[in-house]
């Protein structure tokens, strides 16, 4: 055997050592294909979303008063008083009945028309309306709780991964294949 023979047999079978190993290697050391789920937490946002809500409603006004001073209710109470005194009696008698039935009566007349007043009342129907807010919640991802090959992790996904996550080259594959 000459030694250039006797050289490329012993590359040849160190190349093939080698490529051997770095594939038992390669196999070997690759670690897991999948990381096993230990929890899974859904991660959830608050939605607060404001509507305006209207109802009718029933509304009692108070008619415009056109004696504030209820002057009318006073001057005819005082007359039908000072009348109703003026039959009572005689002489001084009669004067300071006449005088008394006429106060009492302007007095009368005039709480009679205040009640009067505030009795003139009216309906309508209005419209009210008033801001109410609806909340809601919406799942934003998911919090979860890992194994890969003994270690412990924790990650957010966008998705339920299921009861394992996908590993490529020792790294999680977050993303979804795409189809």
């Amino acid at each position: 055997m000459n030694k250039s023979m006797l050289a490329g047999t012993v590359l040849g079978a160190v190349a093939v050592t080698a490529g051997g190993a770095f594939a038992t290697y390669k196999l070997v050391d690759s670690g897991p294909e999948y990381a096993t789920v230990v929890a899974v937490e859904p991660v959830k946002e608050t939605i607060k979303t404001p509507r305006e809500v209207c109802k009718d409603v029933t509304v009692t006004h108070q008619r415009p008063v056109q004696d504030q001073h209820k002057i009318a209710g006073t001057v005819i109470g005082a007359v039908a008083g000072g009348l109703l005194g003026n039959q009572v009696g005689g002489g001084n008698g009669k004067k300071i009945a006449t005088v008394a039935g006429a106060a009492a009566g302007g007095y009368v007349g005039n709480q009679v028309q205040g009640r009067m007043q505030a009795g003139d009342t009216y309906t309508t129907t209005e419209t009210r309306c008033d801001t109410v807010t609806d909340v809601s919640e919406k799942v934003v991802g998911y919090e979860v709780s890992y194994d890969l090959g003994g270690v412990p992790g924790r990650v957010r996904m966008n998705q339920q991964p299921g009861e394992r996550i996908p590993v490529k080259d020792g790294q999680l594959v977050l993303d979804p294949p795409q189809g």
